[in-house]
């Protein structure tokens, strides 16, 4: 290890500070969009673009990402991510037009899907070793999701109120050039491997789960029976049948599709996909609920979700660790998926004049506590079950499996939501009768996922949580 022993927690830091950033970018524009559509022009259809066009890009390059990281270095990847990310959050805040906006926003989702693969597989050349260390590791990183998503609405709404909405852009530069600076020093060396870059698959891939997402998160404004959402997503489909068509005869495959007959790994990555499509819809959901029924302003909305950010975070770093060192990977996901769906089925009995201490705070706090115990061991054994050669490529497919069932998640249940009488503002009975029907249909992906994971996770017959990656 080229790193020394005493700074390998200093380099987690900067790799927790990546996730946290790559997921509050994801957040931080919403209390500004109102500021940012009446200086640039946006239309009212065309406002949601900030937002995707960040997520499409980020979702559809996280493969290309992973490859990338085996075959050109980690560390290398991790800081020409940051840069990227530098570049387009520039871009993205002097903007004087819509689509000057609009590229510093997809320039921002390039760089985040270099960092995000990188980062998981610098995590493991660091930690992988020791498993006790690597559990650790694990939840650090993985409680920095949910607080950059919370700070992300927090920060939103201080800068927008008290600076200007360019700064949720700008507050990425100096945080980036940090990282840049630190990553040589802290990340270990990482050696180029030969290896052709598969042009091909990595088009076919990107324009499928590009396409399959734009048609996803466009659907709720024109209408799942339009014929263009259809058409978008047969297209996304041949694009992706053609991806696994490109893999199955390559010989350097940018995906090796044998990689999902590695034990556990199918079985995690699905996990995953799952999680994100419950818990990414609850938390805008609940978001909606506390400014839109309950009457919260930005500011006081995002303090309101602390309690559950503070509570995932120690749920990761001390109840996770503890419980899958006792019971293993597989008892500690279904559980903490069974505890999601019950948390959000709690949520789903929210009334149009309620409180927050009586209707979100406690079935918040059980749903959080579900999310913080099923995160850790799901992604744990969906990173290490590979090869130690293709950790980016299964950091860059777990990340994929997380982006793309939030989207999946959030496109589907804002339909759910909308049927049920979400899109009458100022109407609190109707108003709350969408958001409940949200959470119960979170409720439902979550316990799938409950089952999904009893079914198809193998328990070793001892427990053992060192990865596999470590052991060869």
């Amino acid at each position: 290890m080229s790193v020394p022993s005493s700074r390998r927690w200093a380099a987690l830091a900067l790799i927790a500070a990546a996730q946290f950033i790559v997921i509050m970018d994801t957040s931080i524009i919403g209390v500004a969009l109102p500021r940012i559509q009446e200086d640039l022009g946006f239309s009212q259809e065309n406002l949601s673009w900030v937002f995707n066009a960040y997520v499409v890009a980020f979702g559809g390059l996280l493969l290309l990402g992973g490859r990338l990281s085996d075959l050109l270095g980690a560390r290398r990847l991790f800081g020409a991510g940051w840069l990227i990310l530098l570049i387009g959050s520039l871009v993205a805040g002097v903007a004087p037009e819509v689509w000057v906006e609009l590229t510093g926003r997809a320039v921002q989702g390039v760089g985040a899907a270099l960092i995000a693969p990188s980062a998981l597989t610098l995590l493991m050349m660091l930690f992988g070793h020791d498993p006790k260390e690597l559990t650790k590791a694990l939840a650090l990183y993985g409680a920095a999701a949910p607080a950059g998503g919370t700070a992300g609405v927090f920060l939103g709404g201080v800068i927008t109120e008290y600076l200007s909405w360019p700064w949720v852009f700008y507050i990425n530069i100096p945080i980036a050039l940090v990282a840049l600076l630190a990553t040589g020093p802290l990340m270990p060396a990482t050696r180029t491997r030969r290896g052709a870059i598969d042009v091909t698959g990595a088009l076919t891939v990107t324009a499928g789960l590009g396409a399959a997402v734009y048609a996803i998160v466009r659907a709720p404004e024109i209408g799942w029976d339009s014929a263009q959402t259809w058409l978008v997503l047969a297209g996304a489909v041949v694009l992706l049948g053609a991806f696994v068509a490109v893999q199955a005869r390559r010989r350097q495959p940018l995906m090796r599709l044998s990689i999902f007959r590695t034990p556990n790994l199918a079985a995690a990555n699905l996990t995953q996909l799952l999680l994100g499509g419950a818990w990414i819809p609850m938390w805008f959901f609940l978001n909606l609920y506390l400014q839109q029924v309950l009457g919260y302003s930005a500011f006081p909305s995002g303090a309101a979700l602390l309690p559950m950010t503070v509570l995932i975070m120690l749920g990761m770093i001390v109840l996770a660790p503890r419980a899958l060192a006792r019971f293993g990977p597989k008892t500690t996901t279904v559980t903490g998926l069974v505890l999601l769906a019950a948390g959000m089925a709690w949520l789903s009995l929210i009334s149009p004049h309620g409180s927050f201490a009586v209707d979100v705070l406690p079935a918040g706090l059980v749903a959080a506590l579900g999310m913080s115990l099923a995160f850790i061991p799901s992604l744990g054994t969906a990173i290490s079950s590979a090869r130690p050669e293709e950790g980016g490529l299964a950091s860059g497919i777990v990340n994929t499996s997380y982006q793309v069932g939030s989207a999946l998640g959030l496109a589907a249940m804002t339909a759910v939501a909308a049927a049920n009488g979400s899109g009458q503002l100022g109407n609190l009975p109707a108003l709350t009768s969408g958001f409940s029907a949200a959470f119960v249909g979170a409720a439902g992906i979550a316990l799938a996922g409950a089952l999904l994971a009893a079914a198809t996770l193998r328990t070793p017959r001892t427990v053992d949580t060192e990865p596999a990656a470590a052991r060869r």
